[in-house]
């Protein structure tokens, strides 16, 4: 039998129970004759109870700092380092070895990035040897190590970006990503009621979903499986009903036009206006905001008739606090008339589907769905297998609502 990495989420590891039933899992896994690598998130809301306490003190008085990233590492890095000890307890209260290992002790190397760090190396000897032992391995996600050790976060959802990464190094047979749904929806069933769970999904149509707003896989765990062709199964941790494949594109998901639809709602939109209308501002803009590590979409460039040009991008809300200066010393480099303008009352809804490649009147339908509802699209982006439209935040739940009835989604396909 194979090797299989499993990864808990924050609500399949909430208490004593969860932890237990978790343990259940792996062991029925290693019973069954597999190697078993567990990937675990922290416990419930303790990731958000943590940040919560940073900002706490870091504004308490007449303090008025964000928390410095290095140190939010080291403080959002603990909550992993409590689950995977339980998780190792629960295994050995129930009759099975097990040992745990935190990013560092697996030697899960990173960038400097803090918050938002990319694995660069895993050194898998370590695992490897406690699997001979006859041990299921238990292994904090969401984090790694710089190269001087100091410790880093991977960013919301970067369990699974630990988990992927430890089934391509390892060769895993299969990834099973558990957690509180039954899989991937053709959008968010606390949205739309009627959302239908996909039995299967490409690589590509789930990076595209998961870049928009789905939320169950982060969009580097999503790259990591189509780059090592990386089989991934999301179920649910109650349960043990099927879930939903993610897997290379096959013939068969050509027929499907529309595969699911998603909702980015918290969207902020930066327009630098009175940009110098040359070759090369864009560029230098751009390159400034990846310099620190700030991830941009839906970029619009407007030129004017007196020589200069509006260039507008969108940004999530989280990356808004570190934008704001890096825009500033760019105006004030760029001189002139430049300003910086910023929008946080806007969300982004998409429809995403392979099928999109072979089959024509897919915008047409989006586009009527929205307008036939009284709701105003202020821009449009488009891939060969996506359509977004960036529309007022209030409207964002209604039209997730529309597009979905309009593909008529809830309909086994």
């Amino acid at each position: 039998m194979g090797l299989i990495v499993q990864k808990f989420g924050g609500s399949s590891v909430a208490d004593a129970e969860r932890i237990h039933r978790a343990a259940a899992r792996a062991m029925a896994a290693r019973n069954s004759g597999h190697e078993v690598v567990v990937v675990v998130s922290a416990m419930g809301e303790t990731t958000d109870d943590l940040i919560q306490l940073a900002k706490d003190v870091c504004e308490y008085g007449q303090c008025k700092i964000p928390p410095p990233k290095r140190e939010m590492d080291q403080l959002l890095a603990t909550g992993e380092q409590v689950t995977i000890a339980l998780i190792a307890m629960a295994i050995h209260a129930q009759g099975n070895e097990a040992i745990s290992f935190t990013g560092g002790q697996i030697g899960l190397v990173t960038d400097y990035a803090f918050s938002k760090a990319r694995i660069q190396s895993i050194n898998k000897q370590r695992i490897f040897d406690q699997l001979k032992a006859g041990k299921i391995v238990i292994v904090a996600g969401f984090q790694g190590v710089t190269p001087e050790g100091d410790f880093t976060t991977l960013g919301r959802g970067g369990s699974n970006a630990t988990l992927v990464a430890l089934g391509a190094v390892l060769g895993a047979e299969v990834c099973e990503n558990y957690t509180d749904v039954d899989g991937i929806f053709t959008a968010d069933p606390r949205i739309v009621k009627k959302a239908r769970k996909i039995d299967r999904i490409s690589y590509d149509e789930m990076l595209e979903l998961s870049g928009l707003g789905a939320s169950v896989l982060q969009t580097r765990a999503v790259e990591f499986a189509k780059k090592y062709n990386v089989k991934l199964h999301v179920r649910n941790s109650q349960n043990d009903r099927p879930g939903t494949w993610i897997e290379a594109e096959t013939r068969n998901m050509e027929h499907i036009v529309v595969s699911g639809a998603a909702l980015k709602k918290d969207l902020v939109a930066v327009t630098i206006k009175e940009v110098p209308d040359k070759p090369g501002v864009a560029a230098r803009i751009f390159s400034e905001i990846a310099t620190h590590n700030i991830v941009v979409d839906d970029i619009i460039q407007t030129v004017n008739d007196n020589g200069t040009a509006f260039i507008s991008f969108t940004v999530e809300h989280g990356d808004v606090t570190d934008i704001r200066p890096v825009v500033d010393k760019l105006i004030s480099d760029l001189g002139g008339k430049t300003q910086a303008i910023y929008r946080d009352d806007l969300c982004k809804v998409s429809v995403v589907g392979v099928g999109m490649r072979s089959h024509t009147g897919v915008a047409k339908r989006m586009f009527e769905a929205l307008a036939d509802s009284s709701i105003n699209i202020e821009n449009i982006t488009t891939s060969e297998i996506k359509i977004s439209c960036i529309i007022k935040k209030e409207d964002g739940h209604r039209a997730l609502q529309l597009v979905h009835d309009a593909f008529e989604l809830e309909k086994a396909r």
